[in-house]
């Protein structure tokens, strides 16, 4: 099959929308959001002190399971969050994934640390643990309770790991790697509300986990994040940090140290609690809508569908095409055709060590996820998506 009749086959997954554009993906309000919303601009309570900012946190704590959430104004402002209450300082190094969306990278850089690349595999898009072990047995060394990076001789802090499109990583053989190598595990859950490892919602794991609720992901709040902990302490001093530390007082503005105007405002915390009940079912159709694509590519040669690892249930955030390698020179093309006939479909991320603030960061072997870059293609994933293709396959 060449690759204009593989553009065929993906176009034909979406016959209703032909003719009109269909976005990779874009957020569905069939709750109280307006009730909410309403509600915040009728009391006058729209900005970071309000009932729903403190709700929107009690409520991710109980669906996620974890102690502690700190909700912030987007997905970066908890990540950089995250690697400051992790201890990061100026000059450590992060391992963390090339193949990740920048943000990730930035907020280390934010810290004055280090990004220190990691590679990929090419199964589910989640770091390549073994791999990552062998590497740390060649060019690491454990000094006083610490890793160090042989060949730079900088402390390496921590690990940061992304759970790509929603698939959670293999948690059950990352975690001893983190322990013996010293290395404070931050999970990247950008992507993943709603996503389980062994039936515990993914933040459990790490340290710190952050969440974004940018208007693209599977619930939003517009511009949104959130820092999850189940520590106490850490818990405490996120929210501290995230409203410019400033001690509570009546009037008196005073700070005990350098912080942040991170906190998320009561009207997009509004959004999101409205959002957050109608979640168990944007879930559902997901899966729903994956299930269809994974019939219909299931008879296309030439491609795969992503799908979520053993032992874990992901989101499906993002649908992703993995192309043969034989067709990877036809990615763009394929792009190509299917944004002329009004299919969002995207490729994945630039890799971070291809962009130039992070060329010269240090890295292991990345081969696979240099290759696997070539071969990633996103499809349309809304929910509003799946509810329209199941429609009209169960009235075909």
């Amino acid at each position: 099959m060449n690759y204009q009749n593989i553009v065929k086959k993906i176009s034909s997954a979406f016959p209703v929308y032909r003719d009109n554009h269909l976005p990779l993906h874009e957020p569905l309000f069939n709750g109280s959001e307006w009730q909410y919303v309403k509600d915040c601009l009728d009391t006058g309570w729209v900005s970071s002190v309000g009932k729903y900012v403190d709700r929107f946190e009690r409520d991710l704590e109980k669906y996620t399971g974890i102690k502690h959430a700190i909700v912030t104004m987007n997905g970066t402002s908890a990540l950089h969050l995250c690697f400051m209450l992790a201890g990061v300082l100026p000059g450590d190094e992060v391992l963390t994934p090339t193949l990740s969306f920048v943000a990730t990278a930035n907020a280390i850089h934010y810290c004055g640390a280090i990004p220190h690349f990691i590679d990929t595999e090419s199964k589910h898009l989640g770091i390549d643990i073994q791999k990552l072990s062998d590497y740390l047995k060649k060019n690491s060394i454990i000094k006083n309770n610490s890793c160090y990076n042989r060949q730079t001789g900088r402390p390496i802090r921590a690990i940061c790991v992304m759970h790509t499109f929603g698939h959670p990583v293999d948690l059950d053989h990352l975690l001893p790697l983190a322990e013996q190598y010293r290395l404070t595990l931050i999970e990247d859950a950008a992507e993943a509300l709603g996503s389980f490892y062994r039936d515990k919602h993914v933040g459990n794991h790490g340290l710190l986990c952050a969440l974004s609720f940018n208007g693209n992901k599977i619930i939003t709040t517009g511009g949104g994040g959130a820092v999850l902990t189940n520590n106490t302490e850490l818990a405490r001093k996120a929210k501290h940090m995230s409203t410019t530390a400033k001690k509570p007082h009546p009037w008196e503005y005073y700070h005990d140290m350098t912080g942040y105007n991170y906190r998320m405002p009561n009207i997009n915390a509004a959004l999101g609690c409205a959002q957050l009940e109608q979640l168990p079912g944007f879930l559902k159709i997901k899966r729903d809508l994956f299930e269809i694509y994974q019939q219909h590519f299931s008879e296309v040669d030439g491609v795969r569908l992503l799908t979520e690892p053993e032992n874990a249930r992901s989101n499906y955030w993002l649908n992703a095409l993995v192309l043969e390698k034989s067709y990877a020179l036809h990615r763009e093309e394929i792009l190509e055709e299917l944004n002329k006939i009004g299919v969002g479909a995207r490729p994945i991320w630039t890799l971070m060590h291809q962009l130039p603030m992070y060329k010269n960061s240090p890295r292991m072997d990345l081969t696979v996820a240099e290759d696997m870059v070539n071969r990633v293609v996103n499809i349309p994933s809304s929910v509003g998506l799946g509810e329209v293709i199941a429609r009209q396959k169960s009235c075909c």
